[in-house]
C-alpha cells in the first residue's frame, strides 16, 4: 500500500509535524512544531498549514483532519507573531490580510476539522480554533482573544466567528477586554465543545475522529457544509439547502452501500463515491 499524499510530504515542512493512521485510521495529525515561539504564526506557519491541509484534502487516506499543537510546546497556538506586525502600515496588513488566509482554509475545509487543544489558544489561535469544526480542549489551559491589549483587535475571523459560537455579549466581553479564560469557562460559555482532562485528550479526539472517518466522505462534506450553512443563511434558505445537498447523496454508491449494509446487519465499506 503506497503512502499517503500528507505523509509523503511530512518532511518538507518545516515548523510542522504530520503523521496520518497513527492514531486512527484515515486520521490525519497537522501539529504546529514551533516551541521557542509557542506555536506562534509566522508567515511560515500560515504557508505550510494552507498547503498542509490542501495536500489532506486531495489525499485519499485521510478523512478527518486533526489540528494541535506540537508536544512539549505548551501551547495549542500562542498567537500571531507580532514581530511581524510592528513594521507593518495599512497597505502591508491589507496585503497579508488577503483571502483566502489560513482561518478560511480550515473553515471551507471539505474534510471534518477538529482542534485538539492541548495548550493556550490565544488570538490568532483562538480564531483557528474557532475556524475548526470542533474543539476538544484539556483542563487548565488559557483561551482567549487579547489583540486590544495591543492597540489592535481580532482580525483572523474572531469578531465573526466567536460571536456565533458563544453569542455577541459574551464576545464583546472577552474581545474587548482581552481577557482571558481557563479552558472550563470556555466549555460553559460554548467556546470549547468538549472538556477533558489531559491525559484524556487523545481518548477523546481520537475518539470523535475514528467515529467520523469510518463514515461516507461525501456525506461528510454535504453534512458539513449543510451545517455551516445554517449559521450563514436564513431558516427557509437553510433548509432548501439541506434538502438540496441531501438529494445529491442519492447519487451516490456510499448511499446504496450503507443502506445495503444496514439492512443486512453488517458494518459498511464506504469509498467516496
Amino acid at each position: 500500500m503506497s503512502e499517503s499524499r500528507l505523509a509523503e510530504r511530512a518532511d518538507e515542512y518545516g515548523v510542522l509535524s504530520v503523521s496520518v493512521g497513527e492514531h486512527a485510521e484515515r486520521v490525519a495529525t497537522v501539529a504546529i512544531d514551533r516551541p521557542d515561539a509557542r506555536n506562534a504564526m509566522n508567515g511560515q506557519v500560515r504557508a505550510e498549514l494552507k498547503d498542509a491541509i490542501a495536500t489532506a484534502e486531495a489525499d485519499d487516506d485521510v478523512r478527518v483532519l486533526v489540528l494541535t499543537g506540537g508536544d512539549g510546546t505548551g501551547a495549542f497556538i500562542a498567537g500571531a507573531d507580532v514581530t511581524d506586525f510592528r513594521e507593518r502600515g495599512p497597505v502591508e496588513q491589507r496585503e497579508a490580510s488577503r483571502r483566502p488566509r489560513v482561518y478560511e482554509t480550515i473553515d471551507d475545509a471539505t474534510l471534518p476539522v477538529i482542534a485538539r487543544i492541548n495548550g493556550h489558544a490565544l488570538g490568532g489561535g483562538c480564531e483557528v480554533a474557532q475556524a475548526c469544526d470542533v474543539r476538544i480542549a484539556q483542563r487548565g489551559v488559557k483561551i482567549g482573544q487579547p489583540e486590544i491589549n495591543l492597540g489592535i483587535m481580532p482580525g483572523g475571523g474572531g469578531t465573526q466567528r466567536l460571536a456565533r459560537l458563544v453569542g455577541e455579549g459574551q464576545a464583546m466581553r472577552l474581545i474587548l477586554s482581552g481577557e482571558l479564560i481557563d479552558t472550563e469557562e470556555a466549555h460553559e460559555i460554548g467556546l470549547v465543545d468538549v472538556l477533558c482532562e489531559e491525559d484524556d485528550l487523545d481518548e477523546e479526539v481520537y475518539g470523535l475522529a475514528r467515529s467520523m472517518a469510518e463514515k461516507s466522505p461525501v456525506a461528510l462534506e454535504l453534512a458539513k457544509d449543510a451545517i455551516k450553512a445554517s449559521s450563514r443563511m436564513g431558516l427557509e434558505q437553510g433548509i432548501d439547502y439541506e434538502a438540496e445537498l441531501f438529494v445529491q447523496l442519492f447519487a451516490t454508491d456510499d448511499k446504496n452501500e450503507g443502506i445495503d449494509a444496514f439492512l443486512e446487519g453488517r458494518e459498511p465499506e464506504f469509498t467516496g463515491s
